[in-house]
């Protein structure tokens, strides 16, 4: 990818587990809560790449992990979750390639709408999101039901 004015160039891959170390060093560093001893933990993120239902994407510069995003799907409508890119590398089209990277493979596997879950006070991640199209629906109440404070 790249941008004039930068001059930024970044491959985006599929992650693996030997990823892991980098992923939660990026979420860290990019301001992003993580849950190491639950739904963070090596094997919670290695059962989860191993499944057919998520799809875990990186942005590499220069042999570091600048930026990740993880796509899942439960067959009719796909999210984009943990959108992160390194505040260093922030800026450059890293999070806009991304996401439409995710978008590409969950289209691929025939998901139609792909949605991402944003917090009220997250308004820079709502201003990003719409200016890729995305629409704001206010009218729905996200629920969740937790088996702990780390899941």
């Amino acid at each position: 990818m790249r941008r004039a004015k930068d001059s930024v160039i970044a491959v985006i891959r599929d992650l693996s587990i030997a990823d892991y170390d980098s992923l939660i060093h990026l979420w860290g560093e990019a301001g992003l809560p993580c849950r190491p001893q639950g739904r963070d933990s090596r094997e919670a993120i290695a059962h989860q790449m191993a499944g057919d239902t998520s799809l875990f994407l990186g942005a590499e510069q220069g042999g570091e992990l600048v930026g990740a995003v993880l796509g899942t799907h439960d067959g009719r409508k796909g999210w984009i979750n943990r959108l992160a890119v390194h505040p260093a590398h922030r800026r450059r089209g890293i999070g806009r390639a991304l996401v439409y990277a995710v978008e590409a493979r969950l289209h691929g596997m025939g998901i139609e709408i792909i949605g991402s879950l944003i917090e009220d006070w997250n308004a820079d991640s709502m201003a990003f999101f719409s200016r890729l199209g995305y629409v704001a629906h206010t009218d729905i109440v996200y629920v969740s039901k937790r088996r702990s404070p780390e899941t």
